[in-house]
């Protein structure tokens, strides 16, 4: 039925007779107070509210993106969801153990009381033992709800220069079948606008580039989520910069140690497991995991001239050792690499080969074990390495009373945590801002 003019005064009159008998009642107002037409206009604007309310709440809460800071050390975690803030056992609803990565996405589909639920995190150790407290809980629905697209977790904002060789990595998506990475570089004579250069698939949500990037330019990469049978199912994510400087003045050429990461799980592409951070000269990462000093050596004319460094660090030789390589034709190599230097006008400085610790490398299945006699062939190279006119001694500090890398400092026994390469990064900026005082060296 359609109401007049008329009746639709009468009708808000109802209204606020009944509100006013309400108020009235609850000894709140009294009836000379009410402005009828105020509370017409209030009734508008809860309806209007409620109505707003509803929408919001309309959208089903499948998915939750869970994400945290990274916690040094950690080598995973323990997530909880749990009803309301209290942190007692009875309310937890859920437990995830030995998250790999710094974020979660969580399925709600069928978590009915999702809105009403906390989480909280604490880090693990390698041995999945707590190593940590937990975090404040939070509400469920402060995080990222349905996400779209996957969230990057690179840093490479917060690196001097980007590595040569970036490793890409983000949060996994729930129920992912896999994932379609691209890399665009900006067309330098059309500001803004990117030219797709490479594009790579993988399965896992860790990507190693094996191609270097010295093609100078300002680069974009972006990640998205495909289903079982390879066809996008998210968007693009946001997009991440990085960029490939024509001439850097220091550069460091090396392996996994150089190139980054540690706790088994953090990928290079996280800051605080890259020694250069710690660095207060700029140092641009040439290093490649898994090279050997052979390697290294082939790829001097590849990836180090590009970018024509007036000073290269140079730092390797632990996978030779570990692998029982006669220390001297380790010395050779590094030697072809001497020769490279003088022949480019470049500066060498040499950086001894760390120690390693065969009872912590043991317990990982992924690394081999230590060759019976790394220790002679180690200090075979280092005794060359320190009769070089520039080298830097960071052995002494990563090194135990029995000659092993200090358990403290590593989780696998083969690369330095955080702590162990900021005892790195430090001493060679130490070194060459004390050696080369003349040299400006904190500028890029």
């Amino acid at each position: 039925m359609l109401l007049g003019r008329d009746n639709m005064k009468f009708s808000n009159k109802i209204v606020v007779a009944v509100i006013v008998g309400l108020m009235s009642f609850s000894g709140v107002v009294v009836a000379e107070d009410i402005n009828t037409e105020a509370i017409g206009n209030a009734i508008g604007n809860i309806t209007s509210e409620i109505e707003t309310a509803k929408e919001i709440q309309s959208e089903p809460l499948d998915k939750v993106r869970i994400n945290w800071e990274t916690i040094p050390g950690a080598v995973s975690y323990r997530l909880v969801i749990q009803n309301g803030e209290s942190t007692s056992k009875d309310a937890e609803v859920k437990h995830f153990n030995r998250i790999p990565n710094n974020g979660y996405e969580l399925d709600t589909a069928n978590m009915f009381k999702a809105k009403d639920y906390y989480w909280r995190v604490c880090p693990l150790d390698y041995d999945g033992n707590v190593m940590g407290p937990y975090s404040a809980p939070k509400p469920l629905i402060g995080e990222e709800v349905n996400p779209k697209a996957p969230l990057a977790t690179t840093e490479f904002e917060k690196m001097a220069y980007s590595p040569l060789y970036p490793v890409f990595s983000w949060i996994p998506v729930d129920g992912s079948g896999g994932y379609e990475i691209r890399v665009s570089r900006e067309n330098k004579f059309s500001p803004g606008r990117y030219e797709v250069v490479r594009e790579m698939t993988t399965k896992n949500n860790v990507y190693y580039e094996e191609g270097g990037y010295t093609w100078p330019g300002h680069y974009m990469w972006q990640v998205r989520s495909q289903n079982k049978v390879g066809e996008p199912n998210t968007e693009w994510s946001e997009p991440k910069y990085f960029d490939v400087e024509q001439h850097v003045r220091v550069a460091a050429l090396g392996d996994s140690i150089t190139h980054g990461g540690g706790v088994c799980n953090v990928p290079p592409g996280y800051a605080m497991y890259s020694w250069e951070y710690y660095s207060q000269v700029p140092i641009k990462n040439l290093g490649c995991s898994g090279d050997s000093v052979q390697v290294m050596a082939q790829r001097f004319d590849r990836d180090v001239m590009p970018f024509s460094p007036g000073m290269l660090i140079i730092m390797g030789g632990v996978n030779n050792f570990r692998a029982g390589e006669d220390g001297w034709d380790t010395i050779a190599a590094m030697e072809q690499i001497l020769a490279e230097c003088q022949y480019h006008n470049v500066i060498p400085v040499f950086v001894t080969a760390t120690p390693i610790n065969p009872g912590l490398m043991s317990k990982v299945p992924t690394i081999e074990p230590a060759a019976w006699n790394w220790k002679e062939q180690q200090q075979l190279l280092n005794q060359w390495i320190k009769n070089q006119p520039y080298h830097v001694d960071v052995t002494p500090a990563l090194t135990d009373a029995n000659g092993n890398l200090k358990a403290e400092l590593t989780t696998d026994g083969l690369h330095p945590d955080h702590l162990g390469k900021k005892i790195i990064g430090e001493t060679i900026s130490n070194y060459l801002l004390t050696t080369f005082p003349s040299y400006n060296l904190t500028e890029k």
